[in-house]
Order: structure tokens, then sequence, then C-alpha cells
């Protein structure tokens, strides 16, 4: 085998390597999320979400930029360390500068109605 052949077997290996490891890396980063929460107006309850479910404020769902609808999700209030588990049945604007959206179920458990947002750390469930 030439050395220009070997060369170009080895270049092809060093790259599937590293798109592996940036696609592991990437998966790794997504399971784990943190930012601010808001929780949804009252004035969705009854109607569609993205998913074609009905919102009911007092469900534990949310809704996330680009996790899959039914993905489970341990949200947690960073300032008091309250957590709850909502699934992913909606999808927020890409402009939305919040991590997720939840129920006002899932934001009276978690503490922060009152103050309508809250610093939270995401964790997707397996």
């Amino acid at each position: 085998m030439s050395t220009r052949v070997w060369t170009r077997r080895l270049g092809i290996v060093t790259l599937l390597v590293t798109l592996g490891t940036l696609v592991t890396l990437s998966a790794a980063v997504a399971q784990s999320e943190e930012g601010v929460a808001n929780f949804y107006s009252d004035k969705f309850e009854g109607k569609k979400t993205a998913s074609g479910e009905v919102y009911d404020k007092n469900a534990l769902t949310g809704s996330h930029k680009k996790l899959a609808y039914g993905t489970k999700v341990k949200v947690t209030n960073v300032d008091n360390g309250k957590s709850v588990v909502v699934t992913i049945n909606d999808r927020m604007a890409a402009a939305n500068p919040a991590v997720i959206d939840v129920t006002r179920r899932a934001a009276e458990d978690l503490g922060f109605v009152q103050t309508g947002k809250a610093k939270v750390k995401l964790e997707v469930q397996k």
C-alpha cells in the first residue's frame, strides 16, 4: 500500500473518530442545562400544545426549544432546591430567552409562582 493511500485512510479514520467524539459530547451536554424557567399564563388553559395535547395548568408538563415530546425532565429551582419532573409536550419559540416554560402546578411545586420566573437546572431523565 502506498504512503499516499495510507495517509488518506488515516485521515478518514481521524475524521470519523473526531465526529464521533463531537456527537457524544453534544449528547452529554444536552442532558443537563441551566437557565431561567417561566410558567404559562392561565389564558392557555384548554388550548392545544404543539404536540396536540390539551394544556392543563394542573399537570406537570413543560415546553422546551429542542427536547422531544414525551421527554421527562427534572427541573430544580437553584435558589431553594425544590425539584419536579415534567413531561415535555410543547415547543418554545427559538427567540424565548428561557430554557423551559412549565405549568402553574410545576411552578407552585418549584416555589416561583409569585415571581413568575426562577433560575433552574434541567436534567433529562432516562
